[in-house]
């Protein structure tokens, strides 16, 4: 199979490459292929533009056992909206019961074929067996949601021929659609759906916020249509007990709805079945703010969503600007300043954004210099920092404000020594203020409610090894851990944090529901050795490390561990820190041999501080 590009063609040994009136690539489905032994691998199809389309072809009259199996697996990786193609490879009995939409197993490469020697005495017309193997990569399951997958795939797939017609056809498929990891990363594209946290709010009005659920749907097969339909039947397993969505139970699209698309002025109008009919305004802002946040992942310019119920009335209608007032979403803050420790340990900021590379001094104690710090944290509305002192110690909170003193460290460390006391802190939206002892004899993940409450203990699953870092995101529904394994490995896993939600300013005793991290899973599976890390959008971070075999490198990762396509930054040797905002127009900045520097879209690593170090943005 082969999908070339518009306006010319070339052709693959096994393969034949049709184009239709409009343009469309075809899928041959009859290689010519050996009776018995081994078969050659499915080849994956070369990445391809956009506008590219490719469809499979259905199976030829008397096509053999060999061609029926090719064809079939090709057929898997064409933009067929419901894999009718494919079924035409099936048995009638066998159609009726496959179920593609189920899951996607994807492999390394193109899954090799072995026709199987059938034990000696079997009957000729019994059928033919064939063993599809590969490695796996990942799966996708009904929902749509990603996880990585290892170890070796091994599945049986039986065809009989039928008494009357001679023809073919196979009557156990494999279960799901299975390809190699370039059909899926062209079939599949990654898109975030949004659901609102059940445990965090911010400002005087207690703003529900945004939480980016990741999941991967076909991406030239109605995306837009699918993305609705997959964020009304509700957020994925794994985020499901940390999230909410507006939309009421039983809510989906009106029956025949297909092809959702912006109308000229960029406004799209989604018909509601009668789950959504009785829905209050308030109700249906949030609903309308939950599609405006999850669509524009596909149409960047969407301006606006009108919600209808079944009968065609209007339940409301929401612009893209005033969505940003009806919930917090990460992406949309953009910080004012980064912030640093200089030369004389001061805690100083510059502009965010723009060239300037003249940091002044915070106002406050922290920027005084009086007492040494190893990492900071300032929160997110830029009124207040944490500092974890050179000794790593003691955790200190203070204002941004000139009059203010340093008061008495919130959490102390009894860690034997510098290595195994405080990790660098790090603040949610709701002001909450999270750190991790190192201390071997007692390994805490802590968060403090507000950053100057009592300090509450996270309850923790087991883990492979120590905690050696801590990212909150923003959203409080999840954290970034890098724990240390055997042979000093370090990986990069995310959890959720359930419970917590009454831990009011943590003045009082322990809340009778105490945060838990829960169900923590690999977000760069292939890395062996995670050396730094930050959140960098509402579902994705930025990490320093290496793969097994391989050297340092920085690259983008996606919370459910899959691989995101797209540049890496531009490579930076001995990076000791890096920091990145959520907004993703603001500039990547890291702690190397060269101290601050500074990577500007479009532009290459640029020297911000020499004597600088531990960067951080908000949060």
């Amino acid at each position: 199979m082969v999908a070339d590009r518009e306006g010319g063609a070339r052709r693959t040994p096994g393969r034949a490459v049709t184009y239709a009136v409009c343009g469309a690539v075809l899928l041959g489905g009859c290689a010519s292929m050996p009776d018995s032994g081994d078969l050659r691998n499915v080849e994956s199809t070369p990445r391809q533009d956009t506008g590219v389309r490719v469809f499979a072809v259905p199976p030829a009259e008397n096509a053999s056992a060999n061609e029926i199996m090719q064809g079939f697996l090709e057929a898997l990786t064409s933009d067929d909206p419901h894999y009718d193609t494919a079924r035409k490879y099936l048995t009638v009995q066998a159609a009726r019961a496959w179920r593609p939409e189920r899951s996607a197993t994807v492999l390394a490469d193109g899954p090799g074929i072995m026709a199987e020697t059938p034990p000696t005495g079997r009957e000729p017309n019994t059928g033919r067996t064939y063993v599809l193997a590969g490695s796996r990569v990942a799966t996708v399951d009904e929902q749509q949601a990603y996880a990585p997958a290892q170890g070796d795939y091994r599945a049986k797939v039986h065809l009989a021929q039928d008494a009357k017609s001679g023809q073919w056809r196979i009557d156990a498929p494999p279960e799901g659609v299975v390809m190699g990891k370039s059909d899926f990363q062209r079939n599949y594209t990654s898109v975030d759906k949004y659901y609102f946290a059940s445990h965090t709010r911010v400002g005087t009005t207690s703003d529900p916020v945004a939480v980016a659920d990741p999941v991967f749907v076909r991406s030239k097969v109605d995306p837009m249509t699918q993305l609705v339909r997959s964020l009304l039947s509700g957020p994925t397993h794994w985020l499901e007990p940390v999230v909410r969505s507006s939309f009421p139970t039983g809510t989906a699209l009106k029956n025949g709805t297909t092809g959702l698309t912006p109308d000229d002025e960029n406004r799209l109008t989604v018909p509601l079945n009668a789950g959504a009919a009785r829905v209050g305004p308030a109700r249906c802002t949030e609903m309308a703010t939950q599609l405006l946040f999850t669509l524009r992942n596909l149409a960047p310019t969407l301006e606006s969503v009108e919600l209808r119920g079944p009968g065609g009335d209007r339940l409301c209608e929401l612009s893209e600007s005033r969505a940003d007032t009806v919930a917090w979403r990460a992406s949309a803050q953009s910080p004012d300043n980064l912030y640093f420790l200089d030369g004389k340990h001061r805690l100083v900021r510059l502009p965010a954004t723009g060239a300037a590379t003249g940091a002044t001094t915070v106002p406050g104690v922290l920027g005084t210099g009086a007492r040494q710090f190893r990492s900071v944290a300032v929160a997110r509305d830029e009124h207040a920092a944490a500092g974890v002192s050179a000794d790593g110690r003691s955790l200190y909170v203070a204002p941004l404000a000139a009059t203010a003193p340093l008061e008495p460290p919130v959490l102390t460390s009894q860690g034997p020594g510098e290595e195994t006391r405080l990790t660098r802190p790090a603040w949610d939206a709701r002001g909450d203020l999270w750190v991790a002892d190192l201390n071997p004899a007692r390994t805490r993940l802590y968060v403090v409610p507000q950053g100057t409450g009592k300090p509450v203990t996270v309850t923790l699953p087991d883990l492979p090894g120590p905690v050696r870092d801590v990212r909150v995101a923003a959203d409080g529904a999840r954290v970034a851990l890098v724990v240390e394994g055997e042979g000093g490995k370090q990986s990069l896993l995310i959890g959720r944090i359930e419970g917590g939600d009454d831990m009011g300013d943590g003045s009082g005793d322990t809340p009778a529901e105490p945060p838990a991290l829960v169900d923590p899973r690999p977000a760069a599976p292939d890395m062996e050795l995670v050396t730094a890390m930050s959140w960098a959008g509402d579902s994705r971070l930025v990490v320093v490390g290496r793969e097994q075999g391989g050297v340092h490198q920085m690259r983008y990762v996606q919370v459910d561990g899959s691989t995101l396509e797209g540049p890496a930054p531009a490579a930076l040797s001995r990076v000791k820190a890096i920091a990145a905002a959520e907004d993703e127009r603001v500039p990547l900045v890291a702690c190397s041999e060269d101290g601050i520097v500074r990577l500007p879209s479009g532009a290459q690593w640029q020297k911000v501080d020499k004597d600088g170090t531990a960067p951080v943005y908000p949060g």
